[in-house]
């Protein structure tokens, strides 16, 4: 049973970023929040704070995306705690950009374990656990349809996440369980931020036709309505880029 009849969301990468503006709008929507991250306890902490603070439920479990075991234990987890799960977010992802000449093939391996295996195995757990009437949501980008030099390993990456994401929603006919992707594009935050000059990031910003950057709460607004009421939004990937070509 849900505990007094509040959704639980799963949101890995929930430290910061999209991922976290993502879990302060599921928290402020109701749903009991739980933060996955990889590493940096500080900002899991803060987050946890910053939510319970406001009213919310929230907890915070660190977990290696890509092993199977940690994810299984995190599932196991969150269904002690709290009876079950009802949203998976997965926002959890790296980024190495350089041409494809150029590329270094250890970056490409980690970004395949984190991107493509991370998602398989976040997927895979929440296909066999989450109950009826919940909902996965995996992120992809907009480059997939801009195509931009230096990131065909990332979007070779994100290429494979809509792939899973739309034969998942596919697969999981009958369970009354959505999965959709989101494909933000660029989005002010201090992973697209960081190396670009003020120049690159006005170029960025005017790409559009709204003529800014994305915020992660323009992204998180999105996932909200995959993740609560848009119960007919199934097995798409959704671009969230301000009218990106």
């Amino acid at each position: 049973m849900r505990q007094n009849g509040r959704r639980v969301a799963i949101v890995t990468g929930g430290s910061r970023g999209i991922g976290r503006e993502t879990a302060r709008r599921l928290a402020a929507d109701g749903q009991a929040v739980v933060i996955v991250y990889a590493s940096d306890d500080a900002a899991a902490g803060e987050a946890v704070k910053e939510l319970t603070a406001a009213g919310g439920t929230a907890l915070a479990v660190r977990a290696d995306v890509a092993d199977e075991t940690a994810v299984a234990d995190l599932f196991d987890t969150v269904e002690r705690e709290f009876g079950g799960v009802d949203v998976l977010v997965h926002a959890a992802g790296t980024m190495v950009l350089a041409p494809l000449a150029d590329l270094d093939l250890a970056d490409l391996d980690r970004m395949h374990r984190v991107n493509i295996r991370g998602t398989f195995v976040v997927n895979q757990q929440a296909a066999r656990r989450l109950r009826r009437g919940g909902a996965i949501v995996n992120f992809s980008t907009s480059v997939r349809r801009t195509m931009l030099p230096g990131y065909s390993a990332y979007v070779a990456s994100k290429g494979a996440v809509e792939s899973i994401s739309l034969i998942l929603a596919r697969e999981l006919r009958g369970r009354d369980v959505t999965v959709n992707a989101v494909a933000p594009g660029p989005t002010a935050t201090d992973l697209f931020l960081h190396g670009k000059d003020e120049e690159t990031v006005a170029r960025f910003a005017k790409g559009s036709p709204m003529e800014r950057l994305g915020t992660p709460g323009d992204i998180a607004e999105v996932v909200s309505l995959l993740a609560g009421p848009g119960r007919w939004i199934n097995g798409q990937t959704v671009y969230v880029n301000g009218g990106l070509a």
